[in-house]
């Protein structure tokens, strides 16, 4: 279990910075989940204000699992589960949002494996992650507790990939954000002009990124055998024979009587 409480990382989340970082990261969510239908959509890991993220999400349900287990209010419905073994059916789920919930949590792998089991076919997988070669990765190593508050650890998005691409999922998408100091008290909404113009113009100076995949299912196709049909060759007008002498236990001048 995360050893930081969540009184902290809400805490900082109501700060002018971490503010204006969960509103540029709502934004970016429901313009990636504009196109992701489907019956059901799971949030693991609470990051801001309940189903703030996923709020306009098109999916006919919206679940939250929070990392404690705490019932929060709110319109979407919250469960109890273990994050490395979810209490929910397999291929159940149409979508999947991990709000920084690999960075937080002790055992991302196992996270990562639970998701790609309750996926259904096809279905949508968005993570929220920041970057470790940034100025944020910078104030994360030189933080004592973490930057934001309780961070276990930053996974670059190459990894990432790697990481989904053993579970056979497809990557669709990755967008950079954050292009400001994780110092100060203020950073640029989503329509600044360094958030405008730094995906375009800088994207190595990010702090965070969105990446957004799909679990592919592979149809197996069973080939039948082609079994190849014996014809008997023509030697002239006459139809050589596909079974020799010998086969029927003749005697031929070449072969040495039997005793």
């Amino acid at each position: 279990m995360p050893s930081f409480t969540r009184a902290d990382l809400q805490a900082w989340l109501r700060t002018p910075l971490g503010r204006r970082v969960y509103e540029l990261e709502r934004k970016l969510v429901s313009q990636a989940l504009a196109q992701v239908f489907g019956w059901q959509l799971l949030q693991i890991g609470l990051w801001g204000d309940d189903d703030g993220l996923i709020v306009e999400a098109r999916t006919q349900r919206r679940c939250v699992l929070t990392w404690h287990g705490e019932r929060e209010s709110g319109q979407c419905s919250t469960i109890r589960s273990r994050t490395d073994s979810l209490a929910i059916a397999s291929d159940s789920i149409d979508a999947v949002v991990l709000p920084h919930t690999l960075e937080y949590e002790p055992d991302p792998h196992a996270i990562l494996r639970e998701v790609e089991r309750v996926l259904s076919g096809e279905g949508h997988l968005l993570v929220l992650g920041f970057r470790p070669l940034s100025s944020w990765g910078v104030r994360h190593l030189l933080a004592r507790d973490g930057f934001p508050p309780g961070l276990e650890r930053m996974i670059g998005e190459g990894r990432l990939k790697d990481w989904l691409k053993l579970l056979g999922f497809e990557i669709l998408d990755t967008q950079r954000y954050l292009f400001t100091l994780p110092w100060g008290s203020s950073a640029p909404s989503s329509n600044s002009f360094l958030e405008r113009s730094g995906r375009r113009l800088w994207p190595l100076f990010a702090g965070g990124y969105l990446l957004k995949a799909r679990k592919r299912v592979y149809a197996l196709t069973p080939i039948r055998p082609r079994w190849k049909r014996l014809r008997p060759k023509v030697v002239g007008s006459l139809i050589e024979p596909t079974t020799s002498r010998r086969d029927w236990g003749l005697r031929t001048e070449d072969s040495p009587p039997k005793l």
